[in-house]
């Protein structure tokens, strides 16, 4: 069995590179195999290649010929940030100086709703400490940096201030009670950067716990809660983009997380076509590389999103882009005691793949126009102990880890 398996694979190996690394067109590494399966070792790359051909005794998804907006045009390069945890200015600054170093173009910042209406509505002073103070003030410093190092901002709009939310409802993240509170933050928000801000996110994985709260998730809600706020930034700028949330991507059907796939084909069922006008996705590797061909529903690789591209062309929605919120592979340390929730790299595995994901980007999937890397940095180390912490791409004191400088010359690469 087991020498008829091998037989398999290499047929496989041998009429796939045939096919797609003919003149080298599609070559990543110089390892055939990985650039098929994304998987390094034997045994792994032998159940990889299995679930590969039977993804072809399936229905594939269907991605349709992209004829949509190339936006943004020009540099397709983000990175996702915590700026607003910075109490110290200056390094505000310093991030912003070594993001644009790194040749990015964009941050996807959260501007989160609690920490700018706090109080009250319609109220935008932060009565937290004895001086008070205008809670815009530092996200005003955020924006005036951004158009200093020539930096666009991704506005990530999510987190409800507990005065908005229903009593007894718990998790920060929980909706609010009349969702036209939230309209109003974004058309406050929208209206505030006009001409300054463009892209606009609205909200982020409300298909799980806890990002609707400790609540069933509910994507008809939902839907009405996008569309409210895409009509508020609109009517604040009407040139304002309003990009969908990243769902999460999980196989779970349960009440508190919901596959993606089934959440947003609901939310197209209740009219969600019409309130966003680019689509995001989440493009996180976990147990695999870059060059991962399967093309499953419950395997979560790079490949995912092929699903979201499908129910886009079957909802006549193909025209719009797609951004990835979020990518990157999580280098967590294997001499500790996290366990590996999001798969494990090395530094620099996570080096070399993050550039590889940026090509196969180009090279296959026009359709997707901008990825934004998970992420620069924390403001401290409180979070050491969380598995998700090691897909930073620098320590909170600006140690940079080699991921930044593979990246950098990538960029380089691109847009010189």
């Amino acid at each position: 069995m087991f020498k008829k398996s091998c037989l398999i694979f290499l047929l496989v190996v041998l009429v796939y590179g045939y096919r797609h690394f003919v003149d080298g067109k599609l070559r990543y590494t110089d390892s055939l195999i990985f650039d098929l399966t994304g998987e390094r070792h034997f045994v792994s790359q032998v159940r990889a290649v299995g679930q590969i051909v039977g993804g072809y005794l399936r229905d594939r998804p269907d991605v349709g010929i992209y004829v949509g907006s190339s936006e943004p045009m020009g540099n397709r390069f983000g990175i996702n940030t915590f700026l607003e945890q910075e109490v110290d200015p200056d390094k505000r600054d310093r991030q912003f100086k070594i993001i644009s170093e790194a040749g990015f173009k964009y941050v996807r910042q959260e501007f989160p709703w609690a920490d700018i209406e706090i109080h009250n509505k319609g109220e935008f002073l932060d009565k937290r400490n004895k001086l008070v103070v205008s809670s815009w003030s530092k996200y005003d410093h955020i924006v005036s940096l951004s158009e200093l190092y020539d930096v666009e901002i991704i506005a990530r709009l999510s987190a409800p201030p507990e005065w908005s939310r229903e009593d007894g409802v718990k998790g920060t993240f929980a909706p609010p009670v009349d969702f036209n509170d939230y309209a109003d933050f974004v058309y406050n928000v929208v209206d505030r950067y006009y001409g300054r801000i463009k892209y606009f996110q609205i909200w982020n994985e409300p298909n799980i716990y806890p990002e609707w709260g400790e609540q069933p998730v509910d994507p008809e809600q939902f839907t009405k809660l996008l569309c409210l706020a895409y009509s508020a930034a609109k009517r604040a700028n009407p040139n304002s983009m309003i990009v969908a949330p990243a769902l999460a991507p999980t196989v779970s059907l349960t009440k508190k997380n919901l596959n993606e796939f089934i959440f947003l084909v609901r939310m197209y069922d209740a009219g969600a076509a019409g309130c966003f006008d680019i689509m995001s996705v989440q493009g996180y590797g976990m147990w695999s590389g870059p060059t991962d061909r399967r093309v499953l529903p419950d395997a979560v690789n790079f490949s995912r999103h092929l699903y979201i591209r499908d129910i886009m062309v079957v909802n006549a929605d193909s025209n719009k882009p797609i951004w990835i919120s979020e990518m990157n592979w999580n280098a967590l340390p294997e001499d500790g005691d996290l366990y590996p929730y999001y798969g494990r790299v090395t530094l620099e595995e996570q080096a070399e793949w993050v550039p590889i994901g940026y090509e196969r980007m180009k090279k296959e999937w026009p359709w997707i126009t901008l990825a934004n890397f998970w992420y620069f940095k924390r403001a401290d180390y409180s979070e050491i102990d969380q598995s998700w912490y090691y897909f930073r791409m620098a320590s909170p004191d600006f140690d940079l880890m080699p991921v930044y400088y593979t990246v950098k010359e990538y960029i380089s690469g691109e847009t010189n």
